[in-house]
């Protein structure tokens, strides 16, 4: 069994904080993760529902919709963030009451955060079975959901190597390091750079998603796109792990999944280049289906093209309309 606290998972009778506090450290990257920002961001709006005063639900519908805002607008781009405040709203336009509207609210955030530490789960149990005995995995960035998979995999008797990419700018290959050595599992970390001239020696690629759009595109760390890349010319098999909180209904009816961009400071520090020198700091990039395997889900290992099925099926009609 994966140990959910050792890999730095969110509990649902832990980190009580107000959304405001939770938004902040979104911004600021202390919370970071796809599925930990929207478990926290769920918890959150659970605490802003204990924690308001009074009984009149109006007043409680329009201080969680602030809430609601503020969160998402922490990082605008996360469908998982959105996916999980939806759900924490899910059935709440049926309350009578502000004590009913507060109990969903309570009912539908720990059963979010259990759901998708249960998806983790199953994801490491499902994807071991892609790790055989004696490969070389490479690995980009920090996801939970491929660390889950090698850590089962090394749980059931299972001896590879894992080569880990640097993930600049903010470095985040050093907490998959980390993560795989706690376990025991042999880790090199390479520079990005390197990517393809390891490849040739690589029998597996591991990676998680930001978000999954309907036609199994994958939007993930920056430097995703050139590691699919390089698997696909070394005819390497490329398996992305998410859990299906991650797909976005959004694209369904055309909305294009926006890059952020953030601050040139964490590339260059002021001073180090003039300042007629432009720094173009993209988060993520997308990876075309075609050059995508297998995607391991909580529902089990798919083809990127069953994407359209996975949104209808697990998100439905109530994501996929939702009103702003």
């Amino acid at each position: 069994m994966l140990d959910g606290e050792r890999l730095s998972m969110c509990r649902t009778d832990t980190h009580r904080m107000s959304a405001e506090d939770v938004a902040e450290r979104i911004r600021s990257m202390e919370i970071r993760g796809a599925a930990e920002i929207a478990r926290r961001a769920a918890l959150a709006l659970r605490e802003e529902a204990e924690a308001y005063e009074g009984n009149d639900l109006e007043g409680l519908r329009s201080h969680l919709e602030r809430a609601k805002e503020l969160l998402l607008a922490s990082r605008p781009t996360a469908i998982s963030l959105w996916n999980g405040v939806q759900y924490v709203f899910k059935d709440t336009s049926k309350a009578t009451t502000a004590e009913e509207y507060r109990s969903k609210v309570r009912e539908n955030a720990e059963h979010f955060v259990k759901r998708s530490q249960s998806a983790l789960r199953t994801i490491g149990r499902l994807g071991a079975n892609r790790v055989r005995e004696g490969d070389r995995v490479l690995t980009h960035c920090n996801s939970k959901a491929a660390i889950a998979v090698m850590a089962e995999a090394w749980a059931q008797g299972k001896r590879f190597e894992v080569y880990a990419t640097e993930s600049r700018p903010w470095r985040q290959g050093l907490l998959t390091a980390n993560d795989l050595a706690r376990l025991g599992i042999p880790v090199t970390m390479i520079v990005d750079s390197a990517v393809r001239y390891v490849m040739k020696d690589m029998d597996l690629v591991l990676v998680g998603a930001d978000t999954i759009a309907s036609n199994g595109a994958l939007i993930n760390k920056i430097g995703t796109a050139q590691v699919a890349l390089a698997a696909h010319e070394a005819r390497v098999s490329f398996t992305v792990c998410a859990e299906t909180f991650k797909f976005s209904p959004r694209t369904i009816y055309g909305e294009l999944v926006k890059i952020e961009e953030r601050d040139p400071t964490e590339v260059v520090k002021e001073g180090e280049v003039p300042p007629q020198v432009k720094v173009f700091n993209p988060v993520f990039d997308a990876t075309p289906p075609e050059y995508i395997d297998s995607i391991v889900t909580e529902i089990g290992v798919i083809p990127p093209y069953a994407a359209y099925q996975v949104i209808i099926k697990e998100l439905g009609q109530e994501f996929i309309f939702h009103e702003e």
